[in-house]
């Protein structure tokens, strides 16, 4: 059976949406990292705003790409330390 576009791009879109709220950044302010964490929560951040506009502009696959393209900005960051993130449930592959 064939994923319905429709209800995971909505649930893509909400676990992005968790997961910005969920992620704080680690590094101490000053620091390298600590600029490199706000890089990465931005890059989150616009992909999410991004795949918001491509589903108002009636863009489903775009919309879907951009909310995983975010995710993965903050994935990546969790698992080389960035972001302080829950370690159970769903939102995060640390």
């Amino acid at each position: 059976m064939a994923a319905d576009l429709e209800e995971k791009t909505d649930r893509y879109e909400g676990l992005l949406a968790e997961a910005l709220d969920a992620a704080s950044v680690a590094p101490p302010e000053g620091t390298p990292m600590h600029d490199a964490a706000l890089e990465c929560e931005e890059m989150a951040a616009a992909y999410l705003a991004d795949g918001r506009h491509f589903r108002d502009d009636d863009d489903p696959v775009n919309a879907l790409a951009s909310f995983s393209y975010g995710h993965a900005w903050l994935d990546a960051g969790a698992r080389i330390g960035l972001f302080d993130v829950p370690t159970e449930g769903h939102l995060f592959t640390v």
